[in-house]
């Protein structure tokens, strides 16, 4: 027993000097650590990341797949807006300020796949098959809005498709 007090006690005594001598210990603490660390990924990370409602998600998504060949047509947009007024339930005011804030967070369009696609992954249980299949509508509709779709945004809508296929869950609309 008298080992192990002496050996609790020049832990504690070089602990304290190193304190002393202005050494910051704070790191050894786990709690402080971990705190740090949670700070450090939320700081750095995409902050599309962080988005968890389900409209602004579907915005998101949306305006991702008019985005996926570069810049968004006045068309699109205006199609976008469209959608969101109707669907939503949203003021014009509102539905462009979404616009806004959604063209804001996606990146460009070389990094958009990846965005999108951890953005699915994060969110797709949060919706309804309803709100799916209403997502679904509305982004062939904003990708169609200046003619016919791009292979590419094809391929995405279909992809968009085969994350959402599950089944029915029975809840109401998106508002």
């Amino acid at each position: 027993m008298h080992i192990i007090l002496g050996a609790l006690t020049t832990v504690v005594t070089i602990l304290y000097l190193l304190d002393r001598m202005g050494i910051d210990l704070g790191g050894l603490n786990p709690f402080y650590w971990r705190r740090r660390r949670a700070w450090a990924k939320k700081y750095e990370g995409d902050p599309i990341y962080s988005v968890e409602d389900p409209i602004e998600v579907a915005a998101l998504l949306i305006l991702g797949a008019a985005k996926l060949n570069g810049d968004v047509s006045a068309e699109q947009k205006q199609a976008a807006l469209q959608q969101f007024q109707a669907a939503f339930s949203m003021s014009e005011k509102d539905a462009n300020q979404l616009l806004t804030s959604a063209s804001h967070l996606l990146g460009a369009p070389q990094i958009i796949d990846t965005q999108l696609q951890g953005l699915i992954d994060k969110n797709k249980d949060a919706f309804t098959a309803d709100q799916a299949r209403s997502l679904l509508d509305m982004m062939l509709e904003v990708v169609s809005a200046d003619g016919d779709s791009t292979p590419r945004q094809r391929d995405y809508v279909e992809h968009v498709r085969s994350q959402f296929a599950r089944e029915e869950k029975g809840e109401g609309p998106w508002a």
